[in-house]
C-alpha cells in the first residue's frame, strides 16, 4: 500500500535556473512564516484597532497561503502521507490529555 497522497507531478526544468516549482515552494514557505508571525503580532497587539488590522491582514495572508499550497498539491509538488487510524487515535489521545492538563 502506498502511503503517499499525491497528484501526478508536473515536470519542471532542472539545473541552476529557478523553475516554477522553486518559486512557488519559496513563496509557500515565506507565507507560512508570515502567517505565524501575524499570530504573534495579534496576541501582542496593544489595542483593539491594531488587533483588528492585524487580524484582517492575517486572514488575507492565510487564504493566499492556502491557495499556494493547493496549487502545489494540484501540480504534484506537495505530497501528503497517509496515517494509520491507530496513529491518528494515539495522537488525538495525547493531545486530549495535554489539553485537559492545561485546563486544570
Amino acid at each position: 500500500m502506498d502511503s503517499k497522497v499525491c497528484n501526478p507531478k508536473v515536470e519542471v526544468s532542472s539545473g541552476m535556473e529557478l523553475n516554477d516549482k522553486d518559486y512557488i515552494s519559496s513563496l509557500n514557505t515565506c507565507l507560512k512564516d508570515i502567517v505565524k508571525n501575524y499570530v504573534v503580532a495579534m496576541t501582542e497587539a496593544s489595542n483593539e484597532r491594531l488587533f483588528e488590522a492585524y487580524k484582517n491582514i492575517f486572514s488575507e495572508l492565510l487564504i493566499l497561503q492556502r491557495e499556494t499550497y493547493e496549487l502545489m498539491f494540484r501540480k504534484g509538488w506537495y505530497c501528503l502521507e497517509k496515517s494509520p487510524v491507530q496513529k491518528i487515535t494515539q495522537k488525538f489521545d495525547t493531545l486530549s490529555k495535554e489539553y485537559q492538563y492545561i485546563l486544570q
